[in-house]
């Protein structure tokens, strides 16, 4: 018999079942005549440059690649080869905002607005006073618009360092504060923690931008980094009032919920203090829509196209450690020089991402899944043999790494690894089979573990079982 892979199953502390998604391992919806889908590798990571510090966020603008790394912004060409171009101040911590208008690179660090002008090679501060702190940037029809938490506030369209406090906006249908902005269609979404309004460029003497009434959102964002452009409209992480945080995406006034219960329940094992500083990125790669939402232990990967062709809600985990969760050490990706490119969180690294290994930043990493219940109407079964049918052959240079899979027959329990070896490399008959792995009374769970190492994509699980008759 055929055991569903993309997805798992486990039980908690509490009566009820909950989804134990596949960890470092990317469900990927294809038809090939043994199954319908495949768990390939996550990517790799690998280093080819090192910055003045850690990684607070980045951008490609007119050809040239730019990071703010410490507190220096800096350029990096394509051999990995820093430039350091001026101090932008802040903490490790303190995540940066870029955009860009067509002669100015805008950068948002430590709660100030710098402009990058790459013609002049110059880095200048915004010190008029009227700008106030700013939590958060976005360019939109020549303005620079910013916000403080209480006012929308654009500079002068003849000189960005200019701000006319006669010109202030608000976003005004609920007295929460303003956390983050975002342009989308040339409309400039001001993200409050507990709503979500619109705002149009109609003209006018002072404040140009207009509410759009008709578009407002009755769902906020916890964080400013904690949203981001996805699949055509606002992906956030927040709730509205009285809610418990969820992941969402939101457009035309209205919201679709992409975050499981099982996603819900891992959102609540953090504070809203630190779901104020997760980061949410997006990336377009080989036909898949990726979400990131980084968390401070691992990063939780929504893939919107492999949702709408299994339909059903596609996540996975990405984690950078051989046990347990710990932080993913990718973040803020740059699509440039034809390859997506990284920094990583916890170092001075700069590099890129690729599929033909697995580890982060030279390090192994752990890969792990499960299977849905077995279940034989209650008679049991004796489980004669169980084979992974997976693509090998591919394994790190040198290594004849093993796998090993346990199981667990209450959702919680486990029983010993039996491991076997994954093949050398080019050893792509390799047969991955376990024999004689007990039985089951009632119901059944298989895990299977592994790491970095074994370099291998799984199409199915095969179980030659035997149905017990009592």
């Amino acid at each position: 018999m055929q055991i569903p892979i993309l997805s798992g199953i486990f039980s908690d502390n509490t009566p009820e079942l909950r989804t134990s998604y596949p960890v470092n391992l990317v469900p990927v919806p294809k038809e090939s005549g043994i199954s319908a889908g495949f768990l390939r590798p996550a990517d790799g990571i690998v280093a080819n440059g090192t910055g003045p510090g850690i990684d607070r966020g980045g951008v490609y603008w007119n050809g040239i690649y730019y990071r703010v790394m410490g507190t220096k912004l800096v350029s990096i060409d394509e051999d990995g080869i820093v430039t350091e171009l001026g101090d932008v101040g802040g903490t490790e911590d303190n995540q940066v905002t870029f955009d860009y208008s067509f002669d100015l690179l805008g950068i948002v660090s430590a709660q100030k607005l710098y402009y990058w002008n790459p013609t002049a090679l110059t880095l200048t501060e915004v010190t008029d006073p009227d700008l106030g702190i700013v939590l958060d940037m976005v360019w939109v029809d020549g303005y620079f618009m910013t916000t403080d938490g209480e006012f929308l506030i654009v500079t002068e369209l003849n000189d960005p360092t200019q701000v006319n406090p006669l010109k202030y906006g608000s976003s005004e249908i609920d007295p929460d504060p303003v956390v983050a902005l975002i342009k989308l269609r040339n409309e400039v979404y001001a993200l409050n923690r507990n709503t979500i309004e619109v705002f149009d460029n109609v003209g006018g003497e002072f404040f140009p931008f207009a509410r759009i009434d008709g578009a407002q959102i009755q769902k906020g964002v916890v964080g400013t980094h904690a949203c981001c452009e996805f699949v055509s409209s606002i992906a956030f992480l927040g709730s509205g009032r009285n809610d418990a945080p969820a992941v969402y995406l939101g457009a035309n006034a209205s919201t679709q919920k992409v975050s499981t219960q099982d996603i819900d329940t891992i959102l609540l094992s953090y504070t809203e203090a630190q779901l104020s500083n997760v980061l949410l990125e997006s990336r377009n790669d080989k036909s898949h829509q990726y979400l990131y939402v980084h968390l401070p232990d691992r990063t939780l990967v929504y893939d919107y196209a492999s949702s709408q062709a299994l339909s059903t809600q596609v996540w996975f985990t990405l984690t950078s450690t051989l046990a347990g969760f710990s932080q993913y050490r990718a973040r803020n990706f740059v699509w440039a020089y034809d390859k997506w490119l990284v920094a990583d969180t916890q170092t001075a690294n700069i590099g890129y991402l690729v599929q033909n290994i697995g580890h982060n930043w030279g390090q192994q990493v752990r890969w792990e899944f499960g299977t849905l219940i077995v279940y034989n109407e209650g008679k049991g079964a004796i489980f004669n043999r169980l084979e992974l049918v997976a693509l090998t052959g591919n394994v790190e240079v040198g290594t004849n790494p093993m796998i090993n899979t346990s199981y667990s027959v209450d959702g919680k329990n486990w029983s010993q690894n039996r491991s076997i070896t994954v093949g050398t490399i080019g050893n792509f008959q390799k047969r991955l089979a376990w024999f004689q792995q007990g039985h089951m009374r009632n119901w059944r769970i298989q895990r299977f573990r592994g790491d970095s190492d074994a370099h291998v994509s799984f199409m199915r699980l095969e179980a030659q079982i035997e149905p017990l008759a009592y």
